[in-house]
């Protein structure tokens, strides 16, 4: 028989002994309910088997005066636990919060990134570009929008670094080695360097006199006018030409900051095979192709939201087409 202790012993006997005695005391209601409950223990013993929730409760409770005493240490420990350790404040220190409102503290430094305007040569380089995208470019200036792919440049500008003109140092020193040579009265060895030729008049002259054999023309020109003309001289002329990216690109061969054109006259007997080969495939990709490119319009893409309009008028469009056809 599993023991009921005085507090299930309580709640079971004590709320019908109350009703109507309040004058009781609760020692003596207590012993009443203990009495009663040993006279009907043998008919609870039937009640408490395995599976009883009744034995549950009862095995789980504990003794009244245990759980108050326990309910009694966790209020104290509770208490002491909210206690706070005042903080000594010095009084020399005076504390004075900053207000930042109108006229009040400065506020502090954050992020204005997005405040900030771009430079104005990033402005117009964008609104160009987009005004390219949406106007119409005529053929000659739409072009310079192709240009020479990526392996192709890559070889071409390899072959253009072997025949960089001379900096200023390397002039200052052949100079001086000229100048010894005729004070020690030798003959100076004058031998013409094959380089590459910059300039736009003096290429312009090279392609007319017909001793131009490769004409690199940057994409990136401004204002465009300069070098629009270039690519009909050059296929007039019969000259392989080629549009690549861009002049600053072409300024570093020739020791400058920009160069809109270059061009090459002769190269040395062991570059002569793939020289050939670079100008086949440039012939292939500008000379061939410039009937096509005389033809073939730029621009004229419009932005995403008026895209996006004109594929919604055209949905509405084809559906009522297929309302009267049905």
């Amino acid at each position: 028989m599993v023991k009921i202790n005085d507090a299930i012993k309580y709640s079971i006997f004590g709320a019908s002994r109350c009703e109507g005695s309040s004058n009781i005391e609760p020692s003596s209601l207590i012993n009443q309910n203990i009495q009663d409950y040993n006279s009907i223990e043998p008919s609870l013993s039937n009640l408490l088997d395995e599976e009883s929730p009744l034995k549950k409760i009862c095995i789980r409770s504990r003794p009244l005066q245990q759980t108050k005493k326990k309910w009694l240490q966790r209020r104290v420990q509770s208490c002491r636990r909210r206690k706070k350790v005042e903080k000594v404040v010095n009084p020399l220190f005076e504390k004075r919060p900053k207000q930042f409102g109108i006229g009040g503290a400065l506020p502090p430094k954050k992020d204005l990134h997005r405040f900030v305007k771009w430079p104005q040569v990033v402005r117009i380089q964008r609104k160009k570009m987009i005004l390219k995208q949406r106007l119409k470019v005529p053929p000659p200036i739409h072009q310079f929008s192709k240009t020479l792919d990526k392996n192709l440049a890559t070889s071409l500008f390899k072959m253009l670094l072997k025949y960089r003109p001379e900096d200023r140092a390397q002039k200052k020193e052949r100079l001086l080695k000229r100048a010894q040579a005729e004070a020690e009265g030798k003959a100076p060895e004058v031998k013409k360097p094959i380089v590459v030729k910059y300039g736009l008049n003096h290429v312009t002259y090279l392609i007319e006199q017909n001793k131009a054999q490769l004409v690199v023309i940057a994409h990136d020109v401004d204002p465009i006018e300069l070098v629009v003309w270039l690519p009909a001289l050059c296929r007039k002329m019969e000259i392989p030409y080629c549009i690549v990216k861009g002049k600053a690109r072409l300024g570093t061969i020739v020791h400058k900051k920009t160069a809109s054109v270059l061009c090459l006259t002769s190269v040395k007997n062991e570059d002569k095979l793939e020289f050939s080969k670079i100008l086949e495939a440039i012939k292939a990709n500008f000379n061939d192709k410039y009937d096509e490119m005389r033809k073939k319009w730029g621009g004229g893409v419009m932005g995403s939201k008026s895209q996006a309009k004109t594929k919604a008028k055209e949905r509405v469009l084809a559906k009522e087409a297929a309302q009267r056809m049905s």
